[in-house]
């Protein structure tokens, strides 16, 4: 087979493979499947003619555009079962949306390494809620945060997700569960918040990023059409399947063996981050 037909073959499957990770992800752990999607973009945009300077940006708006489906997918499952507490999402929604328009206005002021470098950061930070499941347990209150709290965690949450191109599911599993609902009840709602974080990150980050130089081919700002549209595929396939893996399968050894995957991936992405 022709050299040229394997270049453009290896980046397909390794989307096709993310985007069936990241869905299963998404359904298991209520995430939005950022920490499997922006690795494997980081590796398969230079193969689309991305520079280096554009390159996390891309992955990090190209990721945030997979999790609206993979989000509504894993939530229509999860909703489904009866453990989708829309109302959190409703009360939630308007600071997630204002911190997801400041992350994304930060987000065009930053440059790449220093945005792999928070990535980095953030994964290291969410791989303990996995790999010390005694979090899980601890209580702080049988009621969820009024107000002014609420106005601050989701803020920050959504400013930390839309940096990250992530859905922002593991700080709203620990926020809730801290709070007395069920470690099922949490994931299903935050699956919800994936999609309220990830639609209004997606349209930012098109707009900083439209007529930016250096971008790979078939992107609109800095979000690649063909790898969302490759990844959100197979991810809306796979999800559903995650959904029912969390009602089935036991919880502490995957929960561990996603935080050690989450180790991985910050140690890749921080000797990344070196090399820029």
């Amino acid at each position: 087979m022709d050299y040229t037909v394997y270049a453009w073959l290896l980046p397909f499957a390794a989307l096709l493979i993310a985007g069936l990770v990241a869905g299963f992800a998404a359904g298991l752990f209520g995430i939005g499947g950022g920490f499997v999607v922006v690795p494997a973009l980081l590796a398969v945009l230079p193969l689309l003619g991305s520079e280096r300077a554009e390159l996390t940006h891309v992955a990090i708006g190209s990721s945030a555009a997979t999790i609206i489906l993979t989000s509504l997918r894993s939530v229509l499952a999860h909703a489904k079962r009866g453990a989708v507490e829309f109302e959190i999402l409703r009360n939630w929604a308007p600071w997630l949306i204002v911190g997801d328009a400041a992350g994304v206005l930060l987000a065009g002021r930053v440059e790449g390494h220093v945005l792999t470098l928070i990535f980095a950061t953030g994964v290291t930070l969410m791989s303990v809620n996995f790999l010390v499941p005694r979090l899980a347990e601890h209580r702080l209150s049988d009621t969820m945060p009024g107000p002014l709290p609420r106005a601050a965690i989701a803020g920050g949450l959504g400013a930390f997700s839309s940096l990250l191109g992530i859905g922002g599911g593991t700080i709203a599993i620990m926020v809730m569960t801290l709070c007395g609902r069920s470690i099922h009840r949490a994931i299903a709602t935050a699956s919800g918040i994936g999609a309220l974080i990830a639609i209004p990150s997606t349209i930012g980050f098109a707009i900083i990023g439209w007529g930016q130089p250096g971008l790979p081919w078939g992107s609109l700002g800095y979000i690649n059409l063909p790898a969302t549209a490759t990844i959100a595929a197979m991810s809306i396939i796979s999800a559903p399947l995650g959904v029912a893996a969390a009602y089935a399968l036991p919880a502490v050894p995957l929960r561990r063996f996603f935080g050690v995957y989450l180790v991985g991936i910050a140690a890749l992405m921080f000797h990344n981050a070196m090399k820029f």
